[in-house]
């Protein structure tokens, strides 16, 4: 079967993170710049490679001071550390979802995580493009990746959370 190259949509794609703040709400952010390929074999996506980039500076949570602590050094200090990356190791169909594991850098720091793409399908749009769409979810522990910056409560507790939930929306055009 003939592999097949798939670029994203930036115009119909989000990538969006999610954390604890004070341990009693969840504050929502998103890289606004990023760019994915996806290599497949025709239009199967079991054994796909996958490839991401996102720009540290496009980072936007609708809080002009909180975005700019964590641009700086305290988080992902985006001066020397510009870009989170991924690149997939394996995808594996997992029922109509597929697994994907690969190596995620923040802040100079790369480790193994799995994500969750669930496939949308496969549609042509009224250009006569093919696109294909996936839901991305996963959590990664952000002091693994050096972003350690926290303050304890004196009610208990911490301001910021750990764990961080990862989730997109991406839509892939098929390369002629």
């Amino acid at each position: 079967m003939a592999t097949t190259k798939w670029a994203l949509d930036p115009t119909h794609s989000e990538l969006q993170f999610k954390v604890k703040h004070l341990m009693i709400t969840t504050v929502t952010g998103s890289l606004k710049s990023f760019s994915a390929d996806l290599t497949s074999e025709g239009d199967e996506f079991a054994d796909a490679d996958i490839s991401f980039k996102g720009d540290i500076t496009s980072l936007d949570t609708g809080n002009t001071d909180r975005d700019n602590h964590l641009k700086a050094a305290d988080f992902f200090d985006a001066e020397k550390f510009p870009h989170v990356e991924f690149k997939s190791t394996s995808v594996e169909k997992d029922g109509d979802d597929y697994s994907v594991n690969g190596n995620l850098t923040i802040k100079g720091e790369t480790k193994q995580v799995k994500l969750t793409a669930e496939f949308g399908g496969i549609a042509t749009d009224p250009w006569g493009q093919t696109k294909a769409g996936f839901t991305l979810s996963g959590k990664i522990n952000r002091t693994d990746f050096g972003l350690t910056w926290n303050a304890a409560l004196e009610t208990g507790g911490v301001m910021v959370s750990e764990e961080v939930k990862i989730l997109g929306e991406l839509q892939f055009i098929k390369q002629a």
